[in-house]
């Protein structure tokens, strides 16, 4: 064989191999991948109860309950549209999260339509500022930084 034909050769072995291995990791991923949904997304669309999600929302005035074993909480997600998610969470809440704050959950939806979180991550503005730092820039909560 002559040595262009052995370039030509192993180069598509190393097209073929690479192609392969992409493939392999992105059906590997997919099972593994969160979409987020806003809840007129989940109003539209309907309930994705086949895959882990991942939702997005403001979290309602007076909707967050807490269950006597004190780590078990409901609350209500809104955003924009009259769509609503009714969220369960298990767990320790970051302290961030609080009513009419934003909120993103990790988690899967049940056949009743409740969203059984794993995980939450509150969100902010960009004019967040830890306390500990406000404190000690002589801050108070109706000061700006500017």
């Amino acid at each position: 064989m002559k040595a262009k034909n052995q370039r030509l050769t192993l180069l598509i072995i190393a097209v073929v191999a690479m192609l392969g291995a992409v493939l392999l990791g992105m059906s590997a991923l997919r099972d593994q991948a969160a979409f987020f949904y806003a809840p007129a997304d989940v109003a539209r669309k309907g309930l994705p109860l086949d895959r882990a999600v991942r939702i997005g929302g403001m979290v309602r005035e007076g909707s967050i309950s807490r269950h006597p074993d004190g780590v078990t909480i409901d609350f209500i997600v809104f955003d924009d549209s009259a769509a609503t998610i009714p969220v369960r969470f298990t767990g320790i809440t970051p302290d961030l999260f609080k009513e009419n704050s934003g909120v993103v959950a990790d988690g899967r939806f049940q056949p009743d339509g409740t969203f059984v979180a794993s995980e939450i991550l509150a969100k902010h503005d960009e004019n967040y500022m830890p306390p500990e730092l406000s404190r000690q820039a002589g801050l108070h909560k109706t000061d700006t930084l500017e």
